[in-house]
């Protein structure tokens, strides 16, 4: 038992600083206008929406309830076609993802993961001009989206 709770908690700890790497751009419209925002926003740009995935949606047919939250997951292979030539374990992390949910006071946020953080542990360095652009490319389109 002692070993299960050790083990518990030095994962617990790994998952930790995950979490700090995460970037959350407030929006004043409400989760499905911002949503549709950031979608016509990728297109815009000459990226794709893979896939949308609305969880409240999901979670409503499961008869169980939970806020509004929706992930938009897209790219360009242009961009990320490099991140997993450099390192195919990249592939876990693209396409990109986005949230968009409806935070504890209501009120709308996109929060992404830092791609240099994302893709830290890997043989992708910091300085990548893809983790650039990558980074870049997210800090515009939710910043757009949020607009």
């Amino acid at each position: 038992m002692k070993a299960f709770l050790t083990s518990a908690i030095l994962a617990i700890g790994a998952a930790m600083p995950a979490f700090a790497e995460l970037i959350t751009v407030p929006s004043s419209k409400s989760v499905t206008e911002t949503a549709d925002a950031l979608a016509a926003a990728i297109e815009g740009a000459g990226a794709k929406v893979v896939a949308r995935v609305d969880h409240q949606k999901a979670a409503a047919g499961a008869d169980l309830e939970m806020g509004e939250a929706q992930v938009l997951i897209f790219g360009n292979p242009k961009i990320g076609t490099p991140a997993m030539q450099a390192d195919i374990r990249a592939a876990l992390y693209l396409p990109l993802k986005v949230l968009v949910y409806a935070d504890a006071d209501g009120y709308t946020q996109l929060t992404y993961d830092d791609p240099a953080a994302m893709f830290d542990g890997l043989d992708i360095p910091a300085d990548a001009e893809f983790v650039k652009i990558m980074t870049g490319a997210l800090g515009k389109l939710t910043g757009k989206a949020a607009q």
